[in-house]
C-alpha cells in the first residue's frame, strides 16, 4: 500500500476515531491527560460528523449539485463520449435507501444512452484492471457491444489508475484523432474533479454526470440528524473526493 493510499485509509472517520483513541490512550497512560482528552473527543466528533446523514447531504450535495444532471436527449453534442470506470456505492440510486438492481444507475449506462440519443459518434471507455484482471474499459467495453453497439465506435484506454491518468491517456487517444469536445461521465460526486483534470489536459468538457445519489429520504427528514452506518459508509467517497481536489490542486494536476 503506497502512503497515499495509507493517508485515504486513515482519514476515513471510523478509522480516524481508532486511531487517535489509541493515542490518546497512551497520552493518558503517561499523564498527558489534558491533551488526551482533547484529542479523544476530536476523533469522536470527528466519526460522529459523519454518521449523521445531513453532514453528507450537505458536503457530498455540495460536489453532486455543481454539474446538473440533464436526460440523455437533451444534451449538448459533441465529438465523443468519455465513460470513466469506477463505480460509487454500488451504482445505487440513492445512497441512504436499500439497494435496488431496478433502479442502479452505471457510467457505461449513462454513456449509452448518450450515444443513443447521438449525442456523439464515438464513445471512450477509460480505466485500467484495478484487480490485476480483465480492465474497467474492457468490461464497459463488452457491455456497449452486447448493447449493440459496433467496435468502429467504440474507444479503448485501459492504462489508466487515477483520475489524472484518465484525463492524460484519454487525451492522448483524442488529441490523434484531433477530437477536442466531450461528453465527460462519471458519477457527480467525481465530476468536479474530473472535468478540471480533463481541462487540464486541453480539452472542452461537457459534463454529463450520472443522476447525484445522495439525496433526503422522502418523507423522512428527521432521520438527516439520526446517526447512521450508511451515512459513515458515505463518507468515505465524499471525503476522498475533497482529498483528491486538494491533492490534485497542490500538484497543479486542476
Amino acid at each position: 500500500m503506497s502512503i497515499a493510499q495509507y493517508l485515504a485509509q486513515l482519514i476515513i472517520p471510523s478509522n480516524l476515531m481508532v486511531a487517535l483513541l489509541l493515542i490518546a490512550t497512551v497520552l493518558w497512560i503517561i499523564k498527558q491527560r489534558r491533551i488526551a482528552l482533547f484529542i479523544a473527543l476530536a476523533g469522536t466528533g470527528w466519526a460522529l460528523f459523519w454518521s449523521l446523514p445531513v453532514s453528507s447531504m450537505w458536503l457530498g450535495g455540495h460536489l453532486e449539485n455543481r454539474y446538473e444532471y440533464v436526460q440523455a436527449e437533451q444534451m449538448p453534442n459533441a465529438q465523443a463520449i468519455v465513460v470513466l470506470g469506477g463505480h460509487t456505492a454500488n451504482n445505487r440510486a440513492n445512497w441512504f435507501e436499500a439497494f435496488d438492481p431496478s433502479t442502479a444507475r452505471s457510467r457505461i449506462q449513462r454513456g449509452a444512452k448518450l450515444f443513443d440519443a447521438q449525442r456523439a459518434p464515438l464513445i471512450l471507455v477509460s480505466g485500467a484492471a484495478l484487480d490485476g484482471g480483465t480492465s474497467e474499459a474492457q468490461v464497459m467495453a463488452r457491455y456497449l457491444r452486447q448493447h449493440g453497439i459496433n467496435d468502429d465506435h467504440i474507444l479503448i484506454e485501459e492504462r489508466s489508475y487515477t483520475t489524472k491518468e484518465n484525463a492524460l491517456f484519454s487525451a492522448e487517444l483524442l488529441h490523434k484523432l484531433q477530437l477536442n469536445q466531450i461528453l465527460l461521465v462519471t458519477s457527480a460526486l467525481h465530476m468536479p474533479r474530473s472535468v478540471a483534470a480533463f481541462e487540464k489536459e486541453g480539452l472542452e468538457v461537457i459534463a454529463a454526470p450520472v443522476a447525484p445519489q445522495i439525496t433526503p429520504q422522502k418523507n423522512d427528514l428527521g432521520r438527516l440528524w439520526k446517526p447512521s452506518l450508511q451515512a459513515m459508509n458515505a463518507s468515505r467517497s465524499i471525503i476522498k473526493e475533497y482529498a483528491g481536489l486538494l491533492v490534485y490542486w497542490v500538484r497543479s494536476w486542476i
